[in-house]
């Protein structure tokens, strides 16, 4: 999510990795700048990309040239002869490179969204110039010594933004290993190096994995269940597929599926949950755990090259959290509270399920899903399907999402037409303020697509920065089926709250109003992060905001009270579920990065290791499997989540307490929205994090139990 400058790399989930002699020598060729966009500033408003020129071999030579030019304006740095400052050497840092970070978020970008072949093929040449341009920088002892003389002679006297990024910049090149002997820094870039090749293997096997998997199905009673809309769906993914049976079942990011609710088919439902969860472990095509045991080596090698016992304790040091200790302590304190009510949830399920079954029949984790959505709606008397008219897409969007900033923020959206786009289904808004002044640009990107990696997330072609004069140009991305030509696309309520979730993450990046590029927007510890998107949640059920978007796509009525009060009313029905399988993937993610390299299992022994994991943890629970397993577990392996996965429970208290702040204040009021845009969207990380969220709230520490309550524990 982070965007940083000095760590385009790191910003696409890659490892920071020295140019090869050919990278080094690496100049534009005269026609090369004539015909490649990329290589120009755009004409565009706010410099958005302009898709319509860029083509797939301009990347490469593009993101050549960009190193070399920023190489150049590196070593004008370094070849100063008067004494290093702040101007001179920090500020000129923070200038340095635009190009270069204006290629490589577009194209990573699309590394992510839109991944055709001429992009992999690219990614694969870019990454290691990348990696080692990355090293180039932060190994460069010359440049180094002037970052630290400014540390040490000007940190004690500089106010504000200035000081705060001298902070981060010198902080920044001493945790890549800058102040490391020579052999140890020698060391420290080959284990850059290979882990950026890793994680791009990873990165690149799991959409090719998740397609593998897919279901097939010939016959449409199979599919007994689904709505015709669902039905339609999987007839419409089989053609997009190659068609090798009239009908598919396409396999999401997590381990369960959300079709396993509806299917009544059981020998189907174990098909596609067993689709899902040995992806990649080697039982099928693919298997990821040759590569993920040589991340971990390599990390825990990293972390001890660098002084800490584990990775964890490196990666930790810079995050809310602190320490392993610290995480620890909050997980257990959230399994004690967990696992009493999932046991009996577990057991719930399966009597009920017995009732017409049998009782011998024993509830298995592809069933879970299917008897829970059945006794929420024996309990409820309503199903998924019977909300589903009522949040039409494009509503959710414009009336509900952008309903809901423009109370709570004063901000107008404005769809046009004259940006492109990567991928014809998406959009583009203007972002206006109260003013009516431009603040942004955001994009959309909804529909899933075999080129794009699975799940959803918010990033910046560019970010916003005073100092540059450059307003933010921010996208949202989801893997929601699009509906059939002529049909709007309707969501369930999960879904429904992952847009206010994305667009959470948009509006820290469209609010920001930072001077200097490196701290603004989402540049803050992954265990922030992920708490203005998590707030941002609690808008879709506020009764104006919901009633304002909640219409039946034929006929605009509003979802009738009764039907609102049922759905809104089962929102922690069984919830144990959700809490559970977030608490049992953070957990495999710690556990990963707080081993010594002689510690990480082999390939084979890694599946029994997760196992003892759980189990040490009290989270073995066949019902309850990991959200991700460690074998397709990409936040981790392929993202910038290692040894963070903690981050969502830990900011969802964040969240939690922002939002009972606002419920006590005002929740749509433009006071209350102003004041917590004034003191943390806009921030950036130009301020302690602990501190701007005790400013907003009062509060001296996060309160947990806001949480348990927040989720029906």
């Amino acid at each position: 999510m982070k965007q940083n400058l000095k760590n385009v790399v790191l910003a696409a989930g890659l490892a920071c990795t020295a140019l090869t002699g050919q990278a080094q020598n690496a100049r534009p060729k005269t026609t090369q700048t004539v015909t490649n966009s990329l290589m120009k500033q755009s004409t565009l408003p706010f410099n958005a990309p302009d898709f319509s020129r860029i083509k797939g071999d301009d990347y490469l030579p593009a993101v050549k040239a960009a190193i070399a030019e920023q190489r150049t304006e590196i070593k004008k740095i370094t070849d100063n002869k008067q004494k290093p400052t702040f101007v001179n050497t920090i500020l000129a840092y923070e200038r340095s490179g635009k190009t270069l970070e204006r290629v490589s978020n577009i194209f990573y970008a699309l590394v992510s969204a839109d991944k055709t072949p001429e992009i992999e093929k690219a990614q694969g040449s870019i990454v290691p110039l990348m990696t080692e341009f990355e090293n180039e920088i932060k190994f460069n002892q010359k440049f180094f010594q002037r970052i630290k003389y400014v540390y040490d002679h000007e940190y004690k006297t500089l106010k504000g933004e200035d000081k705060k990024l001298l902070e981060v910049v010198y902080k920044d090149f001493t945790h890549a290993g800058a102040l490391l002997p020579k052999e140890k820094m020698a060391r420290m870039q080959e284990i850059n190096k290979e882990l950026a090749k890793l994680q791009q293997d990873f990165g690149n096997m799991l959409p090719k994995a998740a397609n593998e998997a897919t279901v097939w199905v010939n016959d449409v009673k199979e599919l007994a269940g689904l709505s015709e809309t669902d039905i339609a769906q999987c007839k419409k993914d089989a053609e997009s597929r190659g068609g090798k049976a009239p009908y598919c079942i396409v396999i999401t990011n997590t381990t369960q599926q959300p079709i396993l609710a509806t299917l009544e088919n059981r020998a189907l439902r174990e098909k596609v949950y067993n689709a899902s969860i040995h992806r990649t472990d080697g039982t099928e095509a693919y298997n990821t755990f040759p590569i993920i045991v040589k991340i971990a080596r390599l990390r825990a090698e990293k972390a001890q090259l660098m002084g800490y016992k584990n990775y964890a304790s490196y990666s930790l040091e810079r995050a809310m959290a602190k320490n392993t200790d610290n995480v620890y302590a909050f997980l257990r304190q959230m399994i004690e509270a967990y696992k009493p009510k999932s046991e009996a949830q577990t057991k719930s399920i399966e009597e009920y399920a017995q009732k017409t079954e049998g009782a011998d029949f024993r509830l298995q984790p592809y069933d879970r899903f299917y008897y829970s959505a059945k006794m929420k709606k024996d309990q409820y008397s309503f199903s998924d399907d019977d909300v589903k008219p009522y949040f039409n897409l494009d509503s959710v969007l414009v009336n509900g999402i952008f309903y809901a900033a423009h109370r709570v923020y004063g901000l107008s959206f404005r769809e046009r037409k004259d940006i492109p786009t990567y991928h014809k289904d998406m959009k583009v808004f203007d972002v206006l303020d109260a003013d009516g002044k431009q603040l942004a640009l955001f994009y959309c990107d909804y529909f899933r697509r075999p080129t794009k990696r699975g799940g959803a997330w918010m990033s910046a072609f560019l970010k916003q920065s005073g100092d540059r004069q450059q307003k933010p140009l921010i996208f949202n991305v989801c893997n929601y089926a699009k509906a059939p030509e002529g049909q709007p696309t309707l969501l369930t309520w999960d879904e429904t709250q992952t847009m206010f979730h994305e667009f959470g993450h948009a509006l820290h990046g469209m609010l920001s109003n930072c001077k200097y590029n490196t701290l603004s927007g989402t540049a803050v510890s992954r265990d922030f992060v992920e708490m203005p998107s998590q707030f941002n949640e609690s808008f879709a059920s506020i009764p104006e905001v919901f009633n304002h978007y909640a219409r039946h796509y034929k006929t605009n009525e509003p979802m009738p009270d009764a039907l609102r009060e049922k759905m809104l009313g089962s929102l922690n029905f069984l919830s144990a579920y959700s809490l559970g399988e977030n608490l049992a993937a953070t957990s495999a993610d710690l556990a990963w990065h707080c081993l010594s390299p002689s510690e990480v299992p082999t390939a084979e022994e890694a599946p029994a290791f997760e196992k003892k994991v759980l189990a040490d943890m009290g989270l073995l629970n066949n019902q309850i499997p990991p959200r991700y397993s460690t074998s397709y577990f990409n936040h981790i392996w392929g993202g910038g989540y290692a040894a963070g996965y903690y981050s969502y429970l830990w900011s969802e208290v964040l969240a939690v307490n922002i939002a009972d702040y606002f419920e006590a204040h005002g929740a749509l009021t433009r006071k209350v929205g102003d004041n917590f845009r004034q003191k943390i969207l806009s921030r950036g990380n130009t301020r302690d994090l602990m501190t701007i969220f005790s400013d907003f709230t009062g509060l001296k520490a996060p309160d947990t139990k806001g949480l348990l309550k927040a989720r029906g524990m």
